[in-house]
């Protein structure tokens, strides 16, 4: 169990931006629309500047805001210890906030669980009684069961079921302390975006949940050496070509009566599952090599599947968030590549046109109605809604910026941020009219000045900042490049993404956030560039957007001085520039970089890279190790000691290797630091810290003497 600690207080923006989450917690998240009496329910920051996250409410007629769950009441002022599965199911979800992070709420909305320092709470969402309820362990995941009656949730391994006062009557468990129920195992909560193991039916009456046996997974361990008492934590990680866990699913009855669910057993990729009452369960089942997917209704009696559709790609396949999903009259709801756009179908009847890229369905409002998030421009994210029945589309938000949404029936939350202020603004629309809104909590931060580019041939989304001004220093500035430049990431019209960059800027920096190929919302060929090669584009596009925004900048950047710093996948892509292209990138930091792609996990690396038997020379290509011994540039590499997703052994790696040909480089480890950096005063002094290096290694160089 991890306990919670403040950090030191202080006026100093940084460590204001340190304390807030990067200024992200006092946002409404977690929607949840209820109707009779109609709200809407979420999680939001008690304070602007704090990590202490309670559960709100919002009277839709009145537009009151109401505090419905406080953490330190219900804890009676003890700090929070957090046990530690629930720890890794936060760094899977890139959880930064602490006390009520996530909640599950009946059918009506009337009751939401929530488990806090590994307790169980439940609380009355028209009254704000909240109640404990008596269970044996730390709680994990509670989920509520549509009618409020019963609580499932995970007690170790274990999958729970009680009563709301405390009365078991229901458990999942093995005696082999390799099997687990109901939980998400890691490659599903990490590359899927599946954060659960299990689902309610709609009556209540039975849960869909996950076996997974972890034996045939390889492991390695975790451990803090600064801390000379902690035991190191094995952990089962499935590298790229090695064993998988094997999950497969069962029926279980609150009657004790469980069914096996025969899901066809060759694709062992459980994408997702969805028991929503509109029609049977259903699966989305995929091949190891990415190739292949099923979609599956499951019987709920017999535990039989029925092959509904099925797709395949000679690269990869990817699934669109919400989907499938069924519509009112038994068609099917489902995502697919056509015409280079990814579209929305019902059935084989394409529902959306070429051109608008889907990137998710947020649900079914009156009507049938489908609500869906896309994009004709890469850098926005708009809602729209579509009649299944003419197939008409309708825009439902149009100013610039990130759009996404909540539906239930007559309802529609639209969440927006844009490049203009801070935080987001919820609107609440009834029959489409306005109802209440809820806004962020005031931010005491800065207001990042970004201009955004279409850089070179490929119109390559990037984003410039200059210092602010009374910070710029005289002559051309060194640049920074800070990308993540690889998949799932993009930049936005959201202020979000800019606040570090532009705190970067005002120490004497240009920096430019670059996207290239393999980024989201272009379409499935500009994604599949990745293909067998994450290096190549990824590092070609970078280029490509520095010499645009030269060209664009003429006299105002100084080529000569050029850095580039990135983290994970941005991490990998900084280290690589700097081996692959010393005459472009002058000095770099690779922070949590994979240096070798047989070391990171299987669902992400074999999608891109293929499987490393099929396609040794990819993974050789894309290796950093080999590099090592052509290093001629400063290269800062970091990394967290306690970081579960790229291990540290990357950076170890690639530091021996530069040990051994002799090639001078740092190495910055952070004990108890995860994948995420979530702790204060690790991000201040780290942002402190990528300050100094680049301000070391690209000084103006000094005027020679006549």
């Amino acid at each position: 169990m991890a306990r919670v600690t403040e950090p030191r207080d202080s006026g100093d923006p940084l460590r204001r931006y340190a304390r807030s989450g990067r200024f992200q917690l006092g946002r409404p998240r977690n929607l949840t629309l209820a109707t009779g009496p109609d709200r809407l329910i979420f999680v939001r920051a008690l304070k602007p500047d704090s990590l202490d996250t309670g559960l709100w409410a919002l009277d839709l007629r009145s537009g009151q805001e109401r505090l419905l769950a406080d953490p330190a009441a219900l804890l009676d002022g003890q700090p929070e210890t957090v046990p530690a599965a629930e720890l890794r199911r936060r760094e899977r979800m890139r959880e930064w906030a602490r006390g009520i992070v996530a909640y599950s709420t009946d059918a009506a909305a009337r009751t939401a669980v929530f488990a806090l320092s590994g307790r169980l709470f439940a609380c009355d969402t028209g009254t704000g009684d909240s109640r404990e309820i008596p269970v044996a362990g730390p709680c994990v995941d509670p989920q509520v069961d549509p009618g409020g009656g019963a609580v499932g949730y995970l007690a170790g391994r274990a999958l729970r079921v009680v009563t709301l006062d405390g009365r078991v009557i229901l458990e999942l468990s093995d005696a082999d302390p390799e099997i687990s129920y109901g939980a998400a195992e890691f490659g599903a909560a990490e590359e899927m975006g599946r954060q659960h193991g299990f689902w309610w039916s709609p009556d209540g009456r039975q849960l869909l949940a996950a076996r997974v046996n972890e034996r045939g997974v390889a492991s390695w361990w975790l451990g803090d050496p600064s801390d000379g008492a902690a035991e190191p934590v094995r952990q089962r990680y499935p590298f790229a070509g090695a064993g998988n866990p094997a999950v497969t699913l069962l029926l279980a009855g609150l009657d004790g009566v469980s069914t096996a669910v025969d899901s066809g057993g060759t694709l062992p990729y459980l994408m997702d599952a969805r028991w929503d009452g509109a029609g049977p369960p259903l699966l989305t089942l995929q091949a190891r090599d990415h190739r292949r997917r099923e979609f599956r209704a499951v019987d709920p009696g017999s535990g039989a599947t029925e092959l509904l559709h099925a797709d395949t790609d000679p690269a990869w396949l990817e699934l669109t968030p919400g989907t499938p999903r069924w519509l009112p009259g038994g068609r099917l709801l489902r995502a697919a590549a056509s015409a280079g756009t990814h579209r929305l179908f019902a059935g084989d009847e394409p529902l959306t046109p070429p051109g608008l890229q889907v990137l998710g369905v947020a649900g079914t409002g009156t009507g049938g109605q489908i609500v869906f998030s896309a994009t004709t421009e890469p850098a926005e994210q708009h809602l729209y809604g579509c009649d299944p029945a003419t197939g008409e589309v309708t825009p439902l938000t149009r100013e610039p910026g990130v759009h996404t949404g909540t539906v239930n029936g007559t309802l529609l939350a639209i969440t927006t941020e844009t490049l203009d202020h801070d935080g987001t603004q919820v609107r609440v629309l009834d029959g489409g009219e306005p109802a209440a809104t809820a806004g962020s909590l005031p931010q005491p931060a800065w207001a990042p000045q970004v201009t955004l580019l279409a850089a070179g041939q490929r119109e390559l989304r990037t984003a410039v900042l200059f210092p602010s001004d009374g910070t710029r220093p005289p002559g051309p500035l060194p640049v920074l490049m800070a990308p993540y430049g690889g998949p799932t990431r993009q930049v936005m019209r959201a202020r979000r993404l800019f606040y570090e960059p532009q705190w970067l800027a005002d120490q004497g920096f240009a920096v430019i956030v670059a996207d290239g190929r393999g980024s989201p919302a272009r379409g499935p060929a500009w994604e599949r560039a990745f293909h067998l090669d994450v290096a190549t584009p990824a590092l070609d596009d970078q280029v490509a957007a520095l010499e645009h925004v030269l060209r664009q900048y003429p006299g105002e950047l100084d080529p000569g001085r050029v850095g580039i710093r990135g983290w994970s996948f941005g991490g990998y892509l900084s280290a690589l520039a700097v081996l692959r292209r010393p005459d472009v990138f002058h000095a770099a930091i690779a922070g949590a970089p994979v240096t070798d792609w047989r070391w990171y996990d299987s669902v992400a690396t074999e999608r891109y890279l293929g499987h490393p038997a099929e396609h040794p020379e990819a993974y050789h290509a894309t290796s950093l190790l080999p590099l090592a011994a052509g290093l001629t540039r400063p290269l800062l590499l970091v990394h967290g000691l306690a970081d579960d997703n790229v291990h540290p052994r990357h950076s170890l790696l690639l530091s021996r290797e530069l040990l051994a040909a002799g090639r001078e480089h740092e190495l910055l480890l952070l004990p108890g630091t995860t994948h995420m950096v979530r702790e204060p005063d690790t991000i201040e002094q780290l942002l402190r810290a990528h300050v100094r290096f680049f301000r070391r290694y690209l000084a103006a160089p000094r005027p020679t003497s006549a």
